[in-house]
């Protein structure tokens, strides 16, 4: 069993999906309520395949699990497979990410990758919390290039492409800084 500090974001996580499944009045998939002391990586209760249906989960839930369930299916596309970042979390990296994080992606985003930058609030699905996403097993080197690179267009959701705004580089120094927890809070300056 793993659980450590990032356990109640995942948990959290698990209850919205399945409120989102359940619908405003309730209806929608008929979840069992998790055992006493539940542990959130327990297959037999994560595992119903009702919760993760995306038959019965309305179109926001479905883009995000349309790309998870891509990635988990069969990995990233062939230009991706394999990509490691480069960089390593200095300060002109880290400069240089935070300064391009603030002009391409904190509109939506929002400076603290929270997902609820001012251009974002009117965007449905509503931008990923990217705070939290590079710290999941999705969260790898090779999905975060993906997305960023060819964005939603793949899975219908709004995320612009950045593959012929920035250089790989570029978006490589951007995920350095995600991954280093935004340290500027998305200024690009300390």
């Amino acid at each position: 069993m793993i659980l450590n500090h990032q356990a109640p974001w995942l948990a959290a996580g698990l209850i919205a999906a399945a409120l989102a499944l359940a619908g405003p009045n309730g209806a929608g998939a008929q979840l069992r309520d998790p055992p006493p002391g539940w542990d959130m990586w327990d297959p037999g209760w994560t595992g119903q395949e009702e919760l993760w249906d995306p038959q019965r989960a309305d179109q926001g839930l479905r883009w995000r699990i349309d790309r998870h369930e891509a990635f988990r299916q069969s990995g990233v596309p062939a230009a991706y497979r394999g990509a490691s970042n480069p960089f390593a979390s200095t300060p002109a990296v880290l400069e240089q990410g935070g300064a391009l994080y603030a002009e391409h992606c904190a509109g939506c985003h929002d400076p603290a990758g929270t997902g609820h930058g001012e251009a974002g609030l009117a965007l449905y699905p509503s931008p990923a919390l990217l705070a939290n996403l590079v710290r999941t097993p999705a969260g790898v080197d090779e999905y975060l290039l993906w997305a960023i690179s060819e964005g939603g267009g793949p899975f219908d959701s709004r995320m612009p492409a950045f593959e012929d705004r920035l250089t790989r580089e570029q978006i490589w120094q951007i995920i350095t800084y995600m991954r280093a927890g935004f340290p500027a809070g998305g200024t690009g300056r300390d």
